[in-house]
């Protein structure tokens, strides 16, 4: 109550114009109080009126009247000073609608410094000392204010939820995890916010990289356009020349060409620009979503960034660019050509060709026509298929080959499934010496699809390029573990996608056949789970600098898979 005192006292004592406390107090002759200096400047912008106010009552006064300093209000100014009176904060101290305030202030509420996880309350600076000063705080969470703790607890149990239940994918208390979470798949909070931590940074490199993609895309795009347009403006020179040695009998016919060089340089450029404007607005629009997971990796309320993270993690489909390939044409020369072959033909000879110069100038396509749509259907893929066999080189020692080398196992002499006898092979330079893994016979470039199924075990599903190391450590020869392989595995019930030591978590329905689809043209490498139906599980999009290899890698004994034939 003593500090609600001084608050009133304070306000007593302050000039209503400068907002602070009175210096040289004066009374109006309404009876209200101002310092000397701020009446006196709020009445010299009225002498031109000839009629002066008071700023609070709007009482007018006629004279100007004369102030003099009221020495007892002056006194008892500085007596309230060396008592301890403060100055009221200033209005942007004081939170707003949009600002969270302060739990413990009274009357008009400071705005919010921080806010604990603890207490489950914000607080301003002044009420915010205790945690930095009491022991009895010192393990508090304090983050930044926010008006969403009461999210934090849990509206069954009444308490602060701390824990994540996996099963169910919502943040829960410690009762929930012995109640109706009792045997779900539980962790803290901290935990779980660790692993999509992980997840999120994969999604920002992921987002970094197309967007270095596309940067490289669009300034290819750029150089195509300059390179029209010289090639446009040289055309049209050589045709003006030619054309006026026709003189006027070749006149229309210039003119019609022209303009159709310049309706084709049109039509050209704007398609190019179109892609262009295209992949700068997704530029633009990743620079946007890799901003957003910034921010929200730097949340530290684990609560907000669960409650968060699954509407910014996804990401937009990647603008197809595998079309951006150019024709190996000579653009607009070729009208040249022509048009010189009309020269030396004269009248009679132009008639029978101007079709032909019409044809050459809306021949010119500098973008490659869109390649074939990638396929839906397991039939489309299907189409693709092609027959993959083991290279027995390569097999690890620990590996066994059926006869048809479609299947390898871990240790087994008998395939008793299908009664095939097992054949064993001897030491070779390209063979597998730490890792058990084996490499397709055939090298795969343009459009495959194949099918591996397995039982027993982890199998990782490759494809890798053939000087992939043999007898290097697991970093150097294991799929997934370097950039000269792509890897697949199914291990503990979940998938998983590796590249160059980076994992990737991947969800989709559980099946013990995984087909693998291969645009090695387009950097296209996709795997799909195999059931009744077929399921995209994950997508890269890359640059293939040499032929690949399929292949197969084991993680435990008695592990076994095979590529399947497939109609």
């Amino acid at each position: 109550m003593a500090q609600k005192g001084v608050q009133l006292d304070r306000e007593k004592f302050c000039c209503s114009i400068c907002l602070d406390l009175l210096k040289d107090p004066v009374a109006t002759p309404c009876g209200h109080s101002y310092c000397m200096n701020c009446i006196k400047n709020f009445w010299d912008v009225e002498d031109e009126k000839k009629i002066h106010s008071c700023p609070q009552c709007r009482q007018t006064f006629t004279p100007r009247p004369v102030l003099l300093k009221n020495t007892m209000l002056a006194d008892l100014v500085e007596e309230l000073k060396k008592t301890g009176l403060e100055a009221a904060p200033a209005d942007h101290c004081y939170a707003g609608p949009e600002d969270v305030a302060c739990d413990v202030c009274t009357g008009r509420k400071l705005k919010a410094l921080k806010s604990c996880l603890v207490c489950l309350a914000s607080y301003c600076e002044k009420h915010l000392q205790p945690h930095f000063e009491s022991p009895t705080f010192k393990k508090h969470k304090l983050v930044e204010p926010s008006k969403k703790l009461q999210e934090n607890i849990c509206s069954r149990h009444d308490e602060v939820m701390k824990m994540f239940c996996r099963t169910d994918q919502q943040s829960i208390c410690y009762l929930c995890s012995v109640d109706e979470h009792k045997g779900h798949d539980t962790v803290s909070a901290a935990a779980e916010r660790t692993e999509r931590q992980r997840e999120l940074e994969v999604s920002r490199q992921n987002i970094q990289q197309r967007i270095q993609d596309r940067q490289k895309d669009v300034k290819v795009l750029q150089q195509e356009v300059e390179a029209i347009n010289g090639s446009a403006d040289k055309a049209v020179e050589d045709s003006e020349k030619i054309f006026t040695e026709l003189i006027r009998l070749m006149e229309k016919r210039r003119s019609d060409v022209k303009r159709q060089l310049r309706s084709q340089q049109d039509t050209e450029v704007s398609r190019v620009k179109e892609l262009q404007d295209k992949l700068e607005q997704e530029i633009t629009e990743l620079k946007r979503k890799d901003a957003e997971l910034k921010q929200l990796s730097h949340t530290e309320d684990h609560t907000q960034f669960l409650h968060n993270y699954p509407s910014l993690s996804a990401l937009s489909e990647s603008t197809d660019s595998s079309s951006i390939k150019i024709r190996p044409l000579r653009y607009f020369e070729d009208v040249t050509a022509a048009v010189s072959e009309v020269r030396d033909k004269l009248q009679d000879v132009l008639t029978e060709t101007w079709t032909n110069i019409l044809k050459t100038v809306t021949d010119v396509d500098v973008l490659l026509s869109e390649p074939e749509p990638e396929p839906k259907t397991r039939a489309d893929f299907l189409k693709y298929s092609c027959e993959i066999k083991l290279d027995p080189n390569t097999a690890h020692t620990w590996l066994i080959l059926s006869k048809g080398n479609r299947k390898a196992t871990v240790m087994i002499e008998e395939d008793e499934e299908e009664g095939e006898e097992e054949e064993s092979y001897s030491s070779h330079p390209d063979r597998f010496t730490r890792c058990w893994q084996v490499l397709s016979r055939e090298s795969l470039t343009g459009r495959c699809y194949w099918e591996v199924e397995w039982r027993r075990g982890e199998v990782r599903v490759a494809v890798a390029y053939k000087n992939i190391s043999r007898a290097g450590s697991g970093d150097e020869s294991g799929f997934g573990q370097n950039k000269k392989s792509w890897m697949l595995n199914y291990q503990n019930n979940r998938y998983n996608f590796c590249y160059n030591k980076v994992q990737t978590p991947v969800s989709g329905p559980r099946s013990s056949r995984v087909g693998v689809y291969l645009d090695h043209r387009a950097g296209i490498l996709s795997f799909y789970s195999i059931s009744k139906t077929m399921t995209l599980l994950h997508r890269v999009q890359t640059t293939f600098t040499q032929p690949l290899c399929a292949g197969l890698g084991f993680y435990y004994y008695e592990a076994t898979a095979k590529f399947c034939k497939v109609k």
